[in-house]
C-alpha cells in the first residue's frame, strides 16, 4: 500500500497551481493536496491544518519577495520539508535556496517526468538538486552563505531597506524601538561585510537577480 501524502502546493498563479495540482494528483494518487496563493494564506493554512509532508513553494507570490518567503517558513516550520519551484533558475538562485534550508529545487521549465521523479526522491528523504544548476562562481556561492547568516528578522529589515524605508518607519511598521533597528543594522552590515545601507541594498539586489 502506498503511503498518503500531504502535500502543499504555494503559488499565486492560477493556472500554474493548477497544473502542478493535476500532475502531483495523477502521480501520488492518493494524496491529499492542500493549494496557498499567497505567503499569508500559506502560514494560516498551516497553523490550522496536520503538518504536511511538503511544501512546494514559489519564490515570487504576495508576502514573499526574493528568499523572504523561505526564511520565513524554515525559521517557523523547520521540521517541514520545502521544494522551490521557481522560473528563476540561475545557479545563484538555487545556490541561495540550497543555503536557506530548502529541501530541493524544480525549475518550472521541468517536463512531468523529471518533476514527478524529483518529487518521488524528496519525498523518499533525498533532497534534490539539478546539478547543472549548481555549478557556479565562488563568489556567488559566498554572496548566498553571507545573505544566509541573517536571522528571519534582519534579512526582514534589509528588504524594508530595499524598499527605501527609514529607520523610523521600519521600526514603527515592526512595533520596535528604533534602536532596535540601529542594532540589527549593525549586525546586517558586519554579517555582510559591508559598511552602509546602499552597499547592503545592493548585495541583496544582486543576490535576487
Amino acid at each position: 500500500m502506498e503511503p498518503t501524502y500531504t502535500i502543499v502546493i504555494a503559488d499565486d498563479h492560477p493556472l500554474f497551481r493548477n497544473a502542478l495540482f493535476q500532475s502531483v494528483h495523477m502521480a501520488f494518487s492518493g494524496a491529499n493536496l492542500l493549494e496557498a496563493d499567497s505567503l499569508e494564506s500559506l502560514l494560516n493554512l498551516l497553523e490550522k491544518s496536520e503538518e504536511p509532508d511538503l511544501i512546494l513553494l514559489d519564490l515570487k507570490m504576495p508576502g514573499a519577495n526574493g528568499m523572504s518567503g523561505l526564511i520565513h517558513l524554515r525559521a517557523d516550520h523547520p521540521e517541514i520539508p520545502i521544494v522551490v519551484i521557481s522560473a528563476s533558475e540561475e545557479p545563484s538562485i538555487v545556490s541561495q535556496v540550497k543555503t536557506h534550508g530548502a529541501f530541493g529545487f524544480i525549475p518550472k521549465s521541468s517536463d512531468m517526468r523529471a518533476l514527478i521523479g524529483a518529487l518521488s526522491q524528496v519525498l523518499e528523504g533525498e533532497p534534490y538538486f539539478p546539478v547543472e544548476l549548481l555549478s557556479q562562481s565562488s563568489e556567488s556561492h559566498d554572496l548566498a552563505e553571507r545573505i544566509a547568516a541573517l536571522t528571519p528578522q534582519q534579512y526582514k529589515v534589509l528588504g524594508m531597506l530595499s524598499d527605501g524605508l527609514l529607520n523610523k518607519q521600519i521600526a514603527y511598521d515592526l512595533n520596535v524601538s528604533e534602536a532596535t533597528i540601529k542594532a540589527h543594522m549593525t549586525a546586517i552590515f558586519r554579517k555582510l561585510g559591508v559598511k552602509n545601507r546602499t552597499q547592503a541594498v545592493i548585495l541583496l539586489n544582486d543576490a535576487n537577480e
